[in-house]
């Protein structure tokens, strides 16, 4: 082995491979997840919230015990993986009836952040039902809003985790490569933006998009223990002009190449979309190109 090897931009030195020999052979009676766990614990492996990187850390095993350094105990069980064997969301019915009004007529509204609470099977079905990308189960760090006016459900804001390289927010930000892989997790991509189809109220749109501005990054560090600095999305031009993210004064980062993640050539695969941000604060740049603690 040489002196170091790499995993997930942490090194891993011979003394580490030494030091999880030793802690395996320590606890023979205990399964690959337990042995992760105490690693994470051993290492101080965490999550910015204090949530125990145990995924992370269980790969980095089973990456050194297929190249023969560690020798893990047998598998006891394959569990479930909810990303592949994912069930559709059950359909929940509400109230479908046509609103058409002026946005101060249908103040105030209230916004719910409804990850992990009993709502949340609303907003999936939501948007299973009513988006034309339909639900799909994020990956990482996530938020998911329900915004109401009195009891209806008027609308669906869903955030997740920005993804780890993109050309032209890459370029705007001008980041050096190592920033963003330490700080892509002050990012925030809205995966999803539903106002259902019996609701029309003008500049709704973009009066729920500054309301957003205000709310993910407090409610980001309240569930993830980490600031939240620019929010960034998609857009089709083949189906949407994205008018409520201009008026709401988002910025044309430029597009997408269509090649998508980890692409084997360099054809375009998929539909080429238009990038937008939104700086959260003035000194961005700054923090988000800021290496070390």
């Amino acid at each position: 082995m040489e002196a170091k090897l790499a995993y997930r931009h942490r090194l891993i030195s011979e003394a580490d491979v030494s030091f999880i020999q030793q802690l395996i052979a320590a606890h023979p009676t205990a399964s690959r997840r337990q042995l992760s766990k105490l690693l994470c614990q051993a290492w101080n492996w965490v999550q910015p919230n204090g949530a125990l990187r145990d995924m992370v850390c269980r790969g980095l095993m089973l990456k050194l015990n297929r190249e023969g350094l560690i020798e893990l105990p047998p598998v006891r069980q394959i569990p479930r993986n909810p990303l592949v064997e994912r069930n559709r969301p059950t359909l929940v019915a509400v109230d479908a009836h046509p609103l058409t009004a002026r946005l101060s007529e249908i103040q105030p509204l209230e916004f719910r952040q409804v990850r992990r609470t009993p709502e949340e099977p609303l907003f999936n079905s939501l948007m299973e039902q009513h988006h034309y990308l339909r639900y799909q189960q994020p990956v990482g760090e996530n938020i998911k809003y329900l915004v109401y006016t009195g009891t209806r459900p008027i609308a669906c804001v869903a955030w997740s985790s920005a993804p780890r390289h993109l050309g032209s927010r890459d370029r705007f930000i001008g980041w050096s490569a190592a920033a963003r892989r330490q700080n892509v997790r002050f990012l925030a991509y809205n995966t999803r933006f539903l106002i259902l189809p019996w609701i029309s109220v003008k500049h709704l749109a973009s009066h729920i998009l500054g309301r957003m501005a205000k709310l993910v990054p407090a409610d980001w560090a309240a569930l993830y223990g980490h600031p939240v600095y620019f929010l960034e999305t998609f857009v089709d031009p083949q189906r949407f002009r994205g008018t409520c993210y201009r008026a709401a004064n988002w910025v044309l980062l430029g597009r997408t190449t269509g090649r998508g993640n980890n692409a084997p050539t360099k054809k375009a695969t998929l539909p080429i979309k238009e990038v937008l941000g939104y700086p959260l604060c003035r000194d961005f740049r700054q923090r988000l190109g800021k290496i070390g603690d």
